[in-house]
């Protein structure tokens, strides 16, 4: 019957990855996070605007710091904690739509350019922005249709504001913008009560053949311009749309402007509950499910080598080791046995490594339960900011668990000044942070971007890092100080004894980089597709696939350092308490090293600020993960060297 178990456990382990990763529409289960809203026929519908974005600048504007048309009052709505940090700036607009009635040729303003104007449209069109909308609380996305003609189309998140371009024949490069768009507003009707919900928010900008790659139309009337006055390019009384034959708007100078709009209602078949699913489906899902199931399978093969090789390995040296009898056999005894006086003497500097494991739970802790929370479904899209939100209250509170697991480590060490040690675990890491964010925020302030936090918002956060995480922090050193000290399995002597020469590959530098490869590469496949979604504006709600790479994240590191760890006790070295965090936290280099080679070649980055803020923020996210991969590494070696030296008799 044991072994039939034990035939059963791999399949079931496959089978338990393959239902999460599978679990609807294979990515990740969300709940719609707000409530649904039914309109009847000729309910009044507002589209908000939301920031400018450019993958080019990384910097987002608000709609209203380029002139487009206004509203007679412009009304700011609420943003979260999350949303303020992302820049996002939602206010009302002037484009309003009626529930199932489609409108033609919609004049929304007239706008005569300035040179301050024109400058400030081609600035934006130069740099790529787009155009961001909400209607319903759903994005608007421009369907892009991908190569395999009958897959569903790709959808990029907002409109370009507009384009280069030449008239053909001509060399001469002008600056054209979207004037004219044209807004496909989807819904799903319920047959019982005869009312809609909105499924779906696109648009296409009209595209004339005028010019190579350009997207708008040159408004033409007779007469002087009024409120009442009729296009003659397109006229919704006579049911004459704009067509291929009318020119391009360009963007000069003294250049009259007409900004119009069509919408037009479709009938669809998605739910309210399932609106989100067209978003959310990856453009290249079949590169990304093979890849991560790649990872996993090589993975999880490597560790079940590493764990088979360890167990044999100690297994016979326990056995040898408790088998001598003798003085003489034991006066004679090698490898990692030898260094057992010396393997639990506190390390150099340990005030500090106390401060970094601490500060490597907290991390760890907020990881964890906001990896659950995402994939139960409680970080749904929809809650824009939410994620950012959950995760920086997440830290606040973890600091409980930070303080108690740095004292406990500080009281081992017969540290006796707890209070110390739970200030430098509530001040370190977020204080070196809240620097470099600063900084960063102040270059954001000088190009007078709406990503720049605001006081308020600054302010909100230091009282988060004061009011809440370091009283929090202390009240868990506190009680961790208290508890009783954690009892070495064998003596330590008093005076240290000396390590003997070690082989060029026992090389603390060395080992400490090579044990940093397998953690990288266990998570570089996803790594990419997270930095796409943040630095190239796409959507990203795999986290099915991220909790598995998680996982597997906390399993290399583990094994790697008590791998490393084993090597480095059998050559006699005792001094492994950094190492076995510096061995899994090298991984954070390469880590930076991987975001140096994507920046180069993914991304078409070219002010030097947007430089700084990418590499300023990417170093944040690799101190994070240094500070998370090495505290993994730490633990694991830490439970491995009080389990094999419990395990033998030592006089």
């Amino acid at each position: 019957m044991g072994g039939d178990w034990r035939s059963l456990r791999i399949p079931s382990l496959i089978c338990a990855i393959y239902l999460l990763l599978t679990f609807n529409n294979v990515y990740c289960f969300y709940l719609p996070g707000v409530a649904p809203e039914d309109f009847q026929k000729g309910d009044l519908l507002s589209v908000k605007v939301n920031k400018l974005t450019s993958t080019k600048t990384q910097l987002p504007y608000s709609f209203y710091s380029v002139p487009f048309c206004r509203p007679e009052n412009i009304i700011d709505s609420r943003e979260n904690l999350g949303e303020v940090l992302r820049g996002d700036r939602i206010e009302n607009s002037p484009f309003a739509f009626k529930m199932t009635e489609p409108e033609m040729c919609h004049v929304v303003c007239r706008l005569v350019l300035d040179d301050k104007k024109a400058k400030e449209f081609k600035e934006k069109i130069e740099d790529e922005y787009r155009v961001n909308m909400i209607l319903d609380n759903l994005p608007l996305v421009v369907p892009v249709r991908r190569l395999e003609q009958e897959a569903p189309p790709a959808y990029q998140q907002g409109v370009y504001i507009g384009v280069k371009g030449q008239y053909a024949g001509s060399k001469d490069e002008k600056h054209f913008i979207h004037n004219h768009l044209t807004f496909t507003v989807k819904y799903h009707k319920d047959l019982q009560t005869d009312s809609a919900r909105i499924v779906g928010f696109e648009v296409m900008p009209f595209r004339t053949d005028m010019a190579d790659n350009i997207s708008s139309v040159k408004h033409e009337y007779d007469g002087k311009w009024a409120d009442n006055t009729r296009l003659t390019t397109c006229d919704p009384h006579a049911k004459r749309t704009v067509s291929n034959s009318n020119s391009p708007q360009e963007v000069e100078a003294n250049q009259e402007i007409i900004f119009t709009y069509d919408v037009e209602f479709q009938k669809s078949d998605v739910k309210w509950a399932s609106r989100w699913d067209a978003y959310l489906l990856m453009a290249d899902d079949q590169i990304h499910w093979f890849s991560i199931v790649n990872s996993l399978m090589i993975v999880l093969f490597l560790s079940g080598m590493v764990a088979m090789i360890m167990l044999r390995t100690l297994y016979r040296d326990i056995s040898k080791y408790n088998e001598l009898e003798t003085q003489e056999e034991a006066q004679e005894e090698t490898g990692w046995k030898l260094v057992h006086s010396d393997v639990f003497r506190p390390p150099s500097n340990s005030d500090l490594l106390c401060v970094y494991v601490g500060t490597g739970v907290q991390f760890f802790c907020m990881m964890l339960v906001t990896m659950m929370f995402a994939v139960l479904g409680f970080l749904s899209p929809s809650n824009r900011g939410g994620l950012m939100t959950a995760m920086l209250l997440l830290w606040v509170f973890m600091g409980l668990f930070a303080g108690y697991s740095a004292s406990r480590l500080y009281k081992m060490f017969k540290g006796t000044e707890w209070k110390k040690i739970a200030l430098r675990t509530a001040f370190l890491f977020p204080a070196t942070v809240f620097v470099i964010f600063f900084v960063l925020n102040a270059l954001i302030w000088g190009q007078k971007s709406s990503g720049a936090v605001p006081f308020g918002t600054m302010f909100a956060l230091v009282f988060l890092w004061f009011g809440i995480s370091v009283p929090l922090v202390f009240v868990g050193s506190y009680v961790g100080f208290r508890k009783p000290t954690i009892e070495d399995p064998v003596k330590t002597n008093k005076i240290p004894r000396q390590i003997p020469e070690q082989a060029w590959y026992m090389n603390p530098i060395f080992s400490v980089l090579i044990g940093g490869i397998l953690p990288f590469g266990a998570v570089f496949i996803e790594l990419f597709f997270i930095l796409t979604s943040i630095w190239l504006n796409q959507f990203y709600y795999l986290f099915g696939f991220l909790f598995i790479v998680f996982v597997i994240l906390i399993v290399t590191c583990a094994e790697i350092t008590i791998v490393l760890c084993y090597f480095q006790l059998c050559s006699e070295d005792y001094l492994w308490w950094w190492r076995s965090y510096l061995t899994s936290g090298s991984s954070a280099l390469y880590l930076f090293l991987y975001a140096t080679f994507y920046f180069f070649t993914k991304l078409d980055i070219t002010k030097p600020v947007s430089g700084i803020l990418y590499f300023g923020y990417m170093l944040i996210a690799s101190y994070a993960f240094f500070v998370l991969t090495g505290t993994i590494g730490f633990y694991a070696c830490f439970w491995f060297t009080r389990l094999i030296y419990s395990s033998v008799k030592i006089d």
